[in-house]
């Protein structure tokens, strides 16, 4: 009796949790799951009228697609340039802000001031700084510089992993303080009394701990590097200088010419990609920090 009454039990627990799990799954499901399945079957059909079944022809043809080739080149030197950077420069504003050095409330404030400013208005500020006539250029005339048009030349991906780092930094800089103020003062005050170096500390101790918040950031900072065509169409338009031709302009312009297979195609194959590579952190995150969990 009392085995069958506590599977009555699990049962009805059972049963509730799904009630309560219910309208958020259903939303999941709804609003990202059954487009994706859209997309998914748009990619292995011909067309929308026709509906004929032609599995990986839609890829073939993308990838001899320039646009898309140069887009998929460009997002990942950007995300290869960006994120690194994101997740290093973080750690060490961290450092710092934990030390003690004058004036940290200002620094932490000057870090995070981007995350209340609106994009557009960022975007300004970016378009006054490095404008063929901006101030960035008048401030290299005065050394003597010839003047660079930054958004029309070579330079101009060093303009848009500024504004990325500029925007991200103060939010990741965040989360590692939150992280380095939960090491186990325990283990810093041991290596101190053993002779530890700052190197040795950070490296044995402080990156070990730090390692699932090195995995969120990094994540976090991925997503938001393939992410950064608001920014760019903001500053340049639908078709900026080449090296910022990102995958999501080459989405944004196949959507308006209507071309729902090509589409669907390069979301799919940006998809897996994501996929791959957080499946890539988290392996590396598990073997890097097993040693410190629990």
């Amino acid at each position: 009796m009392g085995n069958k009454q506590k599977a009555r039990e699990k049962r009805r627990d059972f049963l509730c949790s799904l009630c309560y799990l219910s309208p958020s799954f259903l939303g999941v499901a709804v609003f990202f799951i059954l487009p994706f399945c859209v997309v998914v079957y748009y990619s292995v059909i011909d067309g929308v009228g026709t509906r004929n079944f032609v599995f990986l022809e839609n890829f073939i043809k993308l990838f001899q697609n320039s646009a898309f080739l140069l887009a998929s080149r460009n997002t990942l030197r950007f995300s290869s340039y960006a994120v690194p950077l994101a997740v290093v420069l973080a750690i060490a504003l961290a450092l710092m802000l934990e030390s003690r050095i004058p004036f940290k409330s200002q620094f932490r404030t000057f870090f995070l001031s981007p995350m209340m400013v609106p994009v557009a208005s960022v975007v300004l500020i970016w378009q006054v700084l490095f404008n063929y006539n901006g101030s960035v250029n008048e401030l290299l005339a005065l050394f003597g510089a010839k003047a660079i048009d930054w958004l029309q030349s070579d330079h101009s991906m060093i303009v848009v992993i500024l504004l990325f780092l500029w925007k991200n930094l103060g939010y990741n800089m965040i989360l590692f303080m939150a992280s380095l103020a939960n090491i186990p003062k325990e283990l810093l005050e041991v290596a101190d009394v053993e002779g530890a170096s700052e190197f040795y500390k950070f490296f044995a101790i402080k990156l070990r701990y730090l390692s699932p918040t090195v995995l969120f950031v990094t994540i976090l900072s991925l997503i938001n590097s393939f992410k950064v065509f608001r920014e760019v169409y903001l500053l340049t338009g639908d078709y900026p200088y080449e090296s910022l031709y990102m995958l999501q302009h080459f989405m944004n312009n196949t959507f308006r010419s209507l071309d729902y297979q090509k589409l669907s195609a390069a979301a799919v194959v940006m998809a897996i990609v994501m996929v791959a590579l957080i499946a890539l952190l988290f392996k590396l995150e598990d073997w890097f920090g097993k040693d410190v969990e629990g």
